[in-house]
Formats: structure tokens, C-alpha cells, sequence
């Protein structure tokens, strides 16, 4: 069970590893782009690669569905960011248990975003966790980690690919040991548990008055996706930045202190941060030194 990209190469490697994937279950096509064309999930589109029958339920808590999935008669049930909660009589159902690979070091960032609000809190590690599923968010046993680095400048689309990669080699070795019954069974600390929420539209426009570096975390944190922006005539996408200082404190967050080699340096809520990759609307990436001249720049010019 599965929808995105993220999940792909955990499918790829059941395949591979010669397991029997009876099924494939992902979320109902989706109109997609400008055109707004009905479009497949990743995971539909390997599966039929594949030749893996495809399901796809609006709800799969349903007693119509839940019989669906009784006659696969799966030994096993693989979760990799389906979308979707599964029903005590759905987990019930394998014998070897339902499963589920979590881009997080548990019980840290249960939820929907684990990757973007590692970055955007400044996290220094992060990592995927396999477990078993119960009938909470994120709040089964943990069966196997695995933990990597978090680089000051990485983004969120860096992170969530070395993840995921990283997600498909734990599942081989947790499936492995699921099937000898080797696997191990560790609860998890509730009371260390932090949520990683949907990500809302208002997270998206930056705040000049915090730091210099809570913004460049929450730049990186929402490249590629959804993207952080500014006011500054129109709608101005900022993809890269670049932390100067974080020593000063500044009346006024937001006003532009020059144009440098590279970018465009902005005053903030303490320190001052280089703008190097924009977007104005409706326009492509360029850098922040095209759009400054572009726009004929100024010194003492305010971001809102």
C-alpha cells in the first residue's frame, strides 16, 4: 500500500527480492497539472509496470473492501506513505503483521511531514523507521532503524531521496527478518513523541522578524515543495538562501542591505541572510542577482 514516489523503490525491491506482491494498493487517480488531466499515483504506475494487479479505494475502510483484501489472503501487508488509516480488521488480517516504512527516527515526527519539519526545525539527523502497525498515527513497535545526516543547506527534496532510498534497503532487511520470525519488537517512548502536522498555506510566507536561520531552515525545509515566498511587488518564490550573520538585531526585518556578488542580502529578526534563488511569478528560477537587476533593486527597498 502505497502512493508516492517515496514509495516506490520499496515495491522495486519486493519485486526484485522475489516476494509474491499479490496487490498493489494506492489512492484513486488524481487530476494533476494545468490541464487538470486525471493523472496515476507513482506507485499505479510501477505496479502496472510490473504487471501487479492495481486497487484503488477512495475508502478502504469498508467491509466491501476489507473482503476484497481477504481473499489475496496476503501473508504480509507493506504501508509506505499510503494516505490512508487502515481498520482493526485490516491489520488483523496477515499473519506476519502489517507494516509500515516512516521517514523519521520514531517516535520523533509521527504524521504526515516527518521530512519537511526535520528541516525546517534545524534537525541535524534524521532517518526511517520500520514498524508495526496498530490503530494509532505512527504509534506501533519499532522493528528496524536507520539513521543519516542532515546537512546545513540540504533541502527537503535532497533529504526525502536519500530516505526513501534508504527506506526500500530497511524494508529488505525487515521483510527478511519478518519471514524467518527473527524480527524484533521494541515499543516505542509515547512521551517523546513529536507530530510532524500537514503543512498549511500560512507556513508558506516568510516571517522577516524571525532569525536569519529559522528562515533558511524554512526555505530549505519547503524546497521543492510547497516553497517559501515573499511580497515584493508581486509574488516572490525564495528557493536558496544563505545565512551571513546572526549577531545583529534589526528594526525593521525585511529591508534589503545591498546587492552582494551573489544575491541579495536581507536584514532579519537577528542576523542577515543572502537571498541566491528566486522565482518571481509566474516566471522560472533565476538568480537572486538576475532578479535584482532585473528589477532594478534598491537598497533600503522592504520584503514583506
Amino acid at each position: 500500500m502505497g502512493t508516492p514516489d517515496f514509495a516506490v523503490p520499496c515495491l522495486s525491491m519486493l519485486v526484485e527480492e522475489n516476494y509474491e506482491v499479490a496487490a498493489v494498493v494506492t489512492q484513486p487517480d488524481r487530476p494533476k497539472g494545468r490541464g487538470q488531466k486525471l493523472a496515476f499515483s507513482p506507485v499505479k504506475e510501477a505496479a502496472l509496470a510490473y504487471n501487479i494487479p492495481v486497487l484503488q479505494p477512495e475508502k478502504i475502510k469498508t467491509p466491501e473492501f476489507e473482503q476484497k483484501l481477504a481473499k489475496l489472503a496476503p501473508d504480509l501487508i507493506v504501508v509506505v506513505a499510503f494516505g490512508q488509516l487502515l481498520s482493526k480488521t485490516i491489520l488483523a488480517l496477515p499473519p506476519l503483521g502489517c507494516i509500515n516504512v516512516h521517514a523519521s527516527l520514531l517516535p520523533k515526527y509521527r504524521g504526515a511531514a516527518p521530512i519537511h519539519w526535520a528541516i525546517i526545525n534545524n534537525e541535524i539527523v534524521s532517518g526511517v523507521t520500520t514498524m508495526y502497525m496498530d490503530i494509532g498515527m505512527d504509534t506501533g513497535d519499532i522493528i528496524l532503524a536507520a539513521q543519516t545526516s542532515i546537512g546545513a543547506n540540504e533541502t527537503t527534496g535532497e533529504l526525502h531521496d536519500k530516505l526513501r532510498d534508504m527506506g526500500a534497503e530497511l524494508l529488505k532487511k525487515t521483510v527478511a527478518l519478518l519471514v524467518c520470525h527473527k524480527a524484533p519488537r521494541t515499543p516505542q517512548q509515547h512521551e517523546a513523541a513529536t507530530y510532524a502536522v500537514l503543512l498549511k498555506k500560512e507556513i508558506e510566507k516568510i516571517n522577516w522578524s524571525l532569525s536569519a536561520l529559522e528562515i533558511h531552515n524554512l526555505v530549505r525545509g519547503l524546497n521543492p515543495w510547497p516553497g517559501a515566498y515573499a511580497q515584493h511587488h508581486n509574488l516572490l518564490k525564495i528557493w536558496q538562501t544563505k545565512v551571513l550573520s546572526l549577531k545583529e538585531v534589526y528594526s525593521q526585518p525585511g529591508r534589503i542591505a545591498g546587492i552582494s556578488k551573489e544575491g541579495i542580502i536581507v536584514e532579519t529578526g537577528q542576523g542577515r541572510l543572502e537571498l541566491l534563488l528566486v522565482q518571481p511569478a509566474s516566471k522560472r528560477r533565476i538568480s537572486a542577482l538576475e532578479y535584482a537587476h532585473g528589477y532594478n533593486i534598491a537598497e533600503g527597498e522592504i520584503l514583506k
